[in-house]
């Protein structure tokens, strides 16, 4: 064998990895000091290894040769960190990897994922063991590096270990697990006396080319969000995945959307680059509540919750919700005037429940008014997470 071959063909290098369940989403944890050097700053060969763990780029769309399961819910990578804040006690690195393209989009969080941030910071040894009860929960300080917000999560605790099973149960997962209750504090982008939403209207009118002008909320909470009423899209609020995944004009018309959005939010200065930030924003459409059977057969009904909504992410409908896009319509819910608001009913409101693909969901958020700005104090939810597998995940040579 030549030289040149038997450096192509060199043994796959192994990296510790931990792959996670958290909330409905599942990605692969890495400690950022078992990276390869190299992949322990940020650029294009951390990003390569991430895509080559997850199996992307992949023509066929399948993501055979890697991790990933093919859905934007399971394309994920998390890389994990002492934290350099004082007061906080990891730093939380999301990267979303791209299914049929080579790249990664690191310009938001995962809320799901998330829940799986404290119970690894648990067992890894990032908490100080003197904090950690026999039984009960430890507060874990979180510091979500993406988009710079402080998350806290509170972390069952059975026999001196993370408690992982249990009874709660999560619509759009299969098994109940342990209950981890989710703090996601000043989630609103108000840094600098901005305000989180981005034209300084509850409410605009978005001209979207072939579509025509749209009542929008966009906001950025938890994740830089466009809300549209189903109805002026010609849906009900009840679709399941099929209906909207299935045809391909529609996801057209949602991308359209989202590109012009992301314009008017001034995410993007050209409608190109829409192409290259595929994880923010989010689009959704919301509808006050009706009657629908969920994905696993279960009957929803509409005086079950306060309205209806299906998001979309990373072009295709979610098969639940996406945890920042809770924290979004937490968020905008508890604004009077926001579309969200109104399909729930209008007024003040500090929780809702929410019917989405697979279920239902409860989240609860506190917005106040600060210098004429609305300012979302935190927003909270329960998620659960589970440790699939640990090990050593394998690539080939760089």
């Amino acid at each position: 064998m030549s030289t040149d071959k038997q450096k192509r063909y060199q043994p796959q290098i192994k990296i510790p990895a931990t792959y996670l369940r958290g909330g409905t989403s599942k990605g692969v944890f890495f400690n950022l000091t078992d990276l390869p050097q190299d992949a322990q700053v940020a650029g294009p060969i951390r990003d390569a290894i991430l895509m080559r763990v997850i199996g992307s780029p992949d023509p066929y769309g399948k993501q055979i040769d890697g991790m990933g399961a093919a859905t934007s819910s399971t394309s994920k990578t998390v890389i994990i960190a002492k934290s350099e804040r004082e007061d906080h006690d990891v730093d939380y690195l999301f990267g979303q990897v791209a299914i049929d393209k080579a790249f990664v989009d690191w310009s938001g969080n995962c809320g799901n994922l998330s829940a799986a941030v404290g119970p690894f910071a648990v067992a890894n040894g990032y908490i100080d063991a003197k904090r950690i009860p026999e039984n009960g929960t430890v507060e874990v300080k979180i510091w979500q590096a993406n988009i710079s917000k402080t998350i806290v999560a509170h972390v069952p605790i059975v026999n001196g270990e993370v408690q992982e099973l249990g009874d709660f149960e999560l619509d759009g997962v299969t098994f109940p697990a342990a209950e981890v209750h989710l703090e996601f504090m000043s989630p609103s982008d108000d840094s600098d006396g901005g305000s989180m939403f981005p034209t300084g209207n509850v409410v605009d009118t978005l001209s979207v080319p072939d579509v025509g002008d749209l009542q929008v909320t966009m906001i950025n909470a938890g994740i830089p969000t466009i809300f549209v009423n189903a109805e002026s899209l010609n849906y009900q609020g009840t679709e399941l995945q099929d209906d909207i995944n299935s045809d391909v004009k529609a996801l057209a018309m949602f991308e359209t959307i989202r590109a012009h959005g992301a314009m008017q939010m001034g995410l993007i200065t050209e409608l190109s680059e829409a192409k290259q930030r595929q994880h923010t924003p989010k689009v959704a459409i919301v509808s006050t509540p009706k009657n629908y059977v969920s994905s696993s057969g279960k009957s929803i009904e509409a005086d079950q919750v306060d309205l209806l909504v299906r998001a979309l992410s990373m072009g295709k409908l979610h098969h639940a919700m996406m945890g920042t896009a809770a924290v979004a319509i937490g968020s905008a819910a508890a604004i009077p005037g926001t579309l969200v608001n109104l399909a729930a009913g209008g007024g003040e409101k500090e929780m809702v429940e929410f019917g989405h693909p697979s279920g239902t969901l409860k989240v609860g958020s506190k917005a106040i008014q600060e210098n004429g700005n609305w300012v979302i104090e935190k927003a909270i939810m329960s998620r659960s997470a589970r440790v699939i597998m640990e090990g050593w995940v394998k690539i080939p040579q760089p």
